[in-house]
């Protein structure tokens, strides 16, 4: 067996370890498998002979070419999905596997991903290596120039976004509990368990960005608040539980990018509002943490 061989024969056992590192710093699956193309063969040009730890040596290079895509993508401060997407809750009009990348987003986590793109680039590979992959600093900090002390920074005020602030609801349990059966119910379509948790006079209120309008829309009453959130629930990809400004709620994120979401006011265990967000202005003011 050749070393080109053996090394595609490597690649290949570390592939799906690769691949969740990658998504993980770029939230996207198009993108993550870009950069393992990209890896590889930077990989294949390399000498392997006195590389002693394979797996920390191909972590490494997917890493390095993660970062250059994140800096590369801040540099044009441009959101791809602006010129894509023709609904904000359907997301880009193509992605290569639509499924494989919802389920890829739901093992990872929707607020997670949300948050990761708030980071710097530095910020998000530290992060991520260290915190998400057990990375050492010591490893880190030459991918990022810097020191090891200045890469544990790093991934400090990283970890101090995605945890957010403390949650002020009097019953965030309760309100979680809520919350993801209105998910669940959403998305399976289960009338008679949505109606269950919406108080009778619910209000829902949707901006001019979410369904693309010229002025904002008002639905009131559970069932045409029920019928309407089952309709969009059904074309939204990319759903999760977050924190928003420290109450429990939803966001929609294709790609990891926030394009939606949906705050909820609960009374007497019911839901009285929803207050669905998609202009980027507002979206730009919430503060979205991951659940604990």
């Amino acid at each position: 067996m050749d070393g080109q061989q053996w090394l595609a024969e490597r690649f290949a056992e570390h592939r799906g370890h690769l691949r969740a590192v990658a998504y993980r710093m770029l939230g996207s699956l198009s993108e993550a498998d870009d950069a393992l193309q990209e890896a590889w063969l930077r990989a294949d040009r390399a000498h392997t002979a006195e590389v002693r730890n394979l797996a920390g040596w191909l972590t490494t290079i997917v890493a390095r070419v993660c970062l250059n895509m994140l800096r590369s993508r801040a540099h044009r401060q441009e959101e791809p999905l602006d010129t894509e997407a023709a609904d904000p809750l359907l997301g880009p009009a193509a992605v290569g596997n639509p499924e494989a990348e919802v389920e890829m987003a739901d093992s990872v986590g929707v607020a997670l991903l949300v948050v990761l793109d708030t980071l710097s680039p530095a910020e998000r590979v530290a992060f991520v290596l260290h915190d998400l992959f057990a990375v050492p600093f010591e490893e880190i900090a030459p991918l990022l120039e810097r020191s090891p002390e200045a890469a544990r920074q790093l991934a400090s005020r990283a970890r101090r976004r995605v945890r957010g602030a403390p949650a002020p609801h009097r019953e965030p349990g309760r309100t979680r509990e809520i919350v993801e059966a209105f998910l669940s119910a959403t998305r399976g379509q289960d009338f008679r368990a949505l109606i269950t948790l919406l108080h009778p006079e619910v209000t829902l209120r949707a901006d001019a960005a979410v369904m693309l309008t010229a002025a904002p829309v008002t639905v009131q009453g559970a069932e045409a608040v029920a019928k309407g959130a089952m309709a969009a629930m059904q074309r939204a990809r990319f759903t999760g539980l977050a924190l928003l400004d420290g109450a429990v709620g939803l966001v929609m994120a294709p790609q990891g990018r926030l394009r939606v979401a949906l705050t909820f006011t609960i009374d007497d265990g019911l839901i009285t509002a929803i207050d669905v967000v998609a202009e980027p202005e507002r979206l730009g003011l919430l503060d979205v943490a991951v659940l604990g």
